[in-house]
């Protein structure tokens, strides 16, 4: 008996289905790269014209001046710390809440993360970094270390420079008037009581020295 075998189907014309997805998924992925590749361009393109440049100013940081070149979206704090070096100031919450970036502006203590260093110019700044000299300290930074007002010591600067700006106001505050003064800088680790005792003996030093 002799088999007989099917004649083979002709090849259909045009694409297969498997040949078809093929192809859309490789369109697709050139297109998306092409998309991508325009968008990257243009935002390069944008960030390289958006805002105004650097500009000259000078700063007066714990009595000496400094000429600095800074975009004018910078910040005091990160013209301290980035550009001079002077890193007492902690940057934290960022958004002048905690108090770790307190500075001294014209003798008023404020958060310089929320001042523009253009803004600072003509007012004497002072850091943490102002108040020792050598092996001759501040009286606050005694008081702080013997009356254990710091834990991880990140808060710290700070806090004195904010206790000191206290002092200047009211060289003779009571504990309450510590609490209320010292409510806009918080320490995570809960030094507040050895803090506050800080203060006080600090005040008493420095009534006995003379000097604020």
């Amino acid at each position: 008996m002799i088999s007989k075998k099917k004649p083979e189907a002709p090849p259909k014309a045009g694409v297969s289905r498997r040949g078809f997805i093929r192809g859309v998924g490789l369109g697709s992925g050139a297109l998306g790269a092409g998309i991508l590749e325009h968008t990257a361009e243009a935002q390069t393109q944008a960030a390289k014209v958006a805002g105004p440049g650097p500009a000259p100013i000078t700063l007066e940081v714990n009595g000496k001046p400094f000429k600095l070149n800074v975009e004018p979206r910078v910040t005091l704090l990160d013209a301290l710390r980035d550009h001079l070096n002077h890193t007492g100031a902690k940057r934290a919450c960022d958004r002048g809440s905690c108090g770790s970036c307190t500075v001294l502006l014209g003798g008023k203590a404020v958060y310089a993360c929320n001042i523009l260093a253009i803004e600072a110019q003509g007012k004497p700044i002072q850091t943490i970094e102002g108040l020792s000299a050598g092996a001759q300290v501040h009286p606050l930074i005694d008081a702080f270390v013997e009356n254990d007002g710091l834990q991880c010591g990140f808060c710290t600067p700070g806090m004195v420079m904010a206790s000191k700006a206290l002092l200047e106001r009211n060289p003779n505050p009571t504990l309450e008037d510590v609490h209320a003064g010292l409510a806009g800088n918080y320490c995570r680790c809960g030094s507040y009581m050895g803090i506050r005792k800080a203060v006080l003996a600090a005040s008493k030093q420095m009534k006995g020295a003379g000097r604020a």
